[in-house]
């Protein structure tokens, strides 16, 4: 069960990509000369992440890869921000997203999996973990959710995240109701 309070004061809510948003495959290919990266998104995730931002809520990407396929899962699911980094260096890309959006660190969640997210992940208020998680991960966060990465942990978190702010029902008739015109 998540405090009620705490669930309250997410103003923003930050996701690993690769093993968080996907289940942290890569498939690498090429289109003639071209070289193409795919990766799997679940739709329910994407909801997810459609209903918290109908809650009010930020919902930012951090990743430690640079991928097309993020920036275009991005767009599509007109995230308010996407910060990418070869080099796997998350946490300053993620102070400045936190300093860009006016969010103090214990005002924001952030769901993660594996060693690159736990930087970020001692500094939030609500540290996340999905349900494939290494044991560090899991260790840290204050939610652990039973789903997997790739496979509707996003949106079972927003879930957990918008029933426990009071907020689940009426944001859940503000999407019936934007379907219905």
């Amino acid at each position: 069960m998540m405090d009620a309070a705490l669930a309250r004061r997410i103003r923003l809510v930050g996701l690993d990509v690769d093993g968080t948003l996907t289940d942290g495959g890569i498939y690498l290919g090429a289109a003639g000369t071209q070289p193409v990266e795919l990766k799997r998104y679940d739709i329910q995730d994407g909801l997810g992440i459609h209903l918290l931002r109908l809650a009010g809520i930020k919902v930012v990407l951090v990743t430690g890869r640079v991928s097309d396929s993020v920036r275009q899962r991005a767009a599509e699911l007109q995230v308010d921000d996407l910060a990418q980094d070869p080099d796997a260096r998350k946490f300053p890309l993620w102070e400045r997203m936190l300093v860009r959006h006016g969010v103090d660190a214990a005002d924001a969640a952030f769901v993660g999996d594996d060693l690159p997210d736990l930087a970020i992940m001692r500094t939030v208020g609500l540290p996340v973990a999905v349900g494939n998680a290494v044991p560090e991960i899991l260790g840290l966060a204050a939610l652990c959710l039973t789903r997997h990465g790739g496979r509707g942990a996003i949106r079972e978190f927003a879930e957990l995240l918008l029933r426990a702010r009071g907020e689940w029902d009426a944001v859940v008739e503000r999407y019936v109701a934007e379907r219905m015109s």
